[in-house]
């Protein structure tokens, strides 16, 4: 089983997520809080109001963005630790709105979460 893997929050849930946490800032739209279920929400781990303007979802800029993003979270070790933590032992979803797969704040943040797990084995 994969530690850490993403999903989008309008996406039915799958079995085996382990740990689900919503990881945007802002609360996806047209979305109840009741359809996330046990879900948690962790806005804090998000990009920056102004790093997520300024990304805007825009492709050709992904790679500076998610180098700023890294930037941001390396200057929240503490919140990074405990997001992957959860991981452990069952696996962690990081869910997210954006409408990219493969261009989107949850990818930058899942990598973090694997390299964290990696360097600091149970």
């Amino acid at each position: 089983m994969e530690s850490v893997r993403t999903r989008r929050v309008y996406e039915p849930a799958a079995a085996q997520e382990g740990t689900r946490v919503l990881v945007d800032r802002l609360w996806p739209r047209g979305l109840s809080k009741l359809r996330l279920g046990d879900a948690l929400w962790d806005k804090e781990i998000a990009p920056s109001t102004e790093l997520r303007k300024w990304f805007g979802h825009d492709p050709a800029r992904f790679e500076a963005f998610a180098a700023a993003y890294r930037m941001e979270l390396a200057a929240k070790p503490d919140a990074v630790a405990a997001l992957a933590r959860r991981a452990r032992p069952d696996g962690l979803t990081l869910l997210y709105a954006a409408h990219d797969p493969t261009c989107n704040h949850a990818i930058v943040l899942a990598g973090v979460l694997e390299d964290w797990l990696r360097d600091h084995p149970a």
